[in-house]
C-alpha cells in the first residue's frame, strides 16, 4: 500500500468539497438530492466553474441542459436494450440487428446448456457492469458470471449522473451471438455523433477485446482525422476509413431524425452492418473535451428544442 498515497487522497477528502462530493456521487450517495442541484454540484466539481443552464455554450453543458429540460418518453425505450430493437427494425430493418438469443428477468433463469459455444451477455439498462463476452463455454464460471448479472441488475445507472432516461427501464438480461469484425478477433466500434438529425463526428473505438487500452479516434463526416482527445488517447495508427461507413452514416441519420443530439453505434462485420446502441450524454456530460475549444465548437452545433419539463 501506497501509504503517501493514501494519505494525499485522505486529505483531499478532508479538505477538498469539490473533490468528497465526486467521489459520493460515484458511489450514489446523494440519491436524495435533486437532478438540478445535483448536476451542478457534480459539473463544478469536474470542472471547476458553474454549470451555466441559462446560457450553455459547450457540449458538455448542453448534455446537462437536456438531461434537465429535454425528457420525451420514447427516450427511456432507445436507451433500453432490449426494447430498442423493436425501434431499430420499424425504422432500419431487422438485418440490422444483432440476433437475439435469449431474454431474462433474473440470471439465475439462464438456461447456459441452451445456449451457443460463443455469446455475449449483459444487462439492458446499464453499460458494462455485468457484461460478459463468452468465447469459449466450457471454460467460463457459471456462478462468477450470475453473481456478475446481478451486481448489474441492481445498479441504479441513473442516480451517479442523473441520465434520466435510465430510470425507467425495467431491467433483464439479454443474449446476443457473438460477434467480431474483419479483423477476426476484435470488434472495432463506430460511433456517429448527430447533431439535430445529421451526423457531424465520427469516433472509432479500438483495441477494445486486445490486452491494451481501449483507443478512441475522432472524425468528421467526411472522415477526416480531427485532432480530440476524449476520454481515451488516440490509436498508434489511424484506423482506416470502414467499407460501409456512408451507409452506418446515414442509418445513424435516420435513427437520429428530431433529436437535438444523440450518438449511435455501429459494428461493421464480415455479416454485415449491426446496430450498437443509442446514446444520448456521451461520458455523462462529464468527460474533458482537449483541446477545449472542441467543447465549445461541438456544443455550437446543437440546438436546444423548447423545454419538455
Amino acid at each position: 500500500m501506497n501509504i503517501k498515497k493514501v494519505c494525499k487522497t485522505t486529505l483531499k477528502m478532508i479538505y477538498d468539497s469539490d473533490y468528497r462530493f465526486y467521489v459520493t456521487s460515484c458511489y450514489g450517495l446523494h440519491s436524495k438530492m435533486k437532478d438540478k442541484e445535483f448536476l451542478e454540484k457534480k459539473f463544478k466539481s469536474v470542472f471547476h466553474r458553474k454549470l451555466d443552464l441559462e446560457n450553455p455554450q459547450t457540449l458538455n453543458e448542453k448534455l446537462q441542459w437536456l438531461k434537465l429540460y429535454d425528457r420525451k418518453s420514447e427516450y427511456t425505450k432507445y436507451v433500453d436494450k432490449f426494447l430498442v430493437r423493436d425501434h431499430v427494425k420499424e425504422v432500419l430493418g431487422e438485418e440490422y440487428l444483432i440476433p437475439l438469443l435469449g431474454v431474462w428477468e433474473k440470471s439465475e433463469d439462464i438456461d447456459f446448456d441452451q445456449l451457443p459455444n460463443q455469446f455475449v451477455l449483459k444487462c439492458n439498462h446499464n453499460s458494462g457492469l455485468g457484461m460478459y463476452i463468452c468465447k469459449d463455454k466450457d471454460s467460463m464460471d457459471r456462478n462468477k458470471i450470475i453473481t456478475d448479472l446481478n451486481k448489474g441488475l441492481k445498479q441504479d445507472y441513473y442516480i451517479t449522473a442523473r441520465e434520466w432516461p435510465y430510470k425507467n427501464v425495467p431491467r433483464r438480461i439479454i443474449a446476443e451471438k457473438y460477434i467480431v469484425d474483419e479483423s477476426g478477433y476484435e470488434l472495432k466500434d463506430y460511433k456517429f455523433y448527430c447533431f439535430n438529425g445529421k451526423v457531424k463526428l465520427v469516433m472509432i473505438n479500438s483495441d477494445r477485446m486486445s490486452n491494451k487500452s481501449t483507443k478512441a479516434d475522432y472524425f468528421d463526416e467526411n472522415y477526416n482525422h480531427l485532432d480530440i482527445k476524449w476520454g481515451y488517447d488516440n490509436a498508434e495508427m489511424i484506423p482506416e476509413k470502414p467499407e460501409k461507413f456512408e451507409l452506418m452514416k446515414s442509418l445513424a441519420e435516420k435513427l437520429a431524425k428530431d433529436i437535438p443530439h444523440v450518438r449511435i453505434d455501429f459494428y461493421q462485420t464480415p455479416e454485415g452492418v449491426y446496430f450498437g446502441e443509442m446514446t444520448f450524454f456521451d461520458g455523462s456530460g462529464f468527460d474533458p473535451i482537449e483541446p477545449i475549444e472542441w467543447d465549445y465548437k461541438l456544443g455550437s452545433w446543437i440546438t436546444l428544442p423548447e423545454k419538455t419539463k
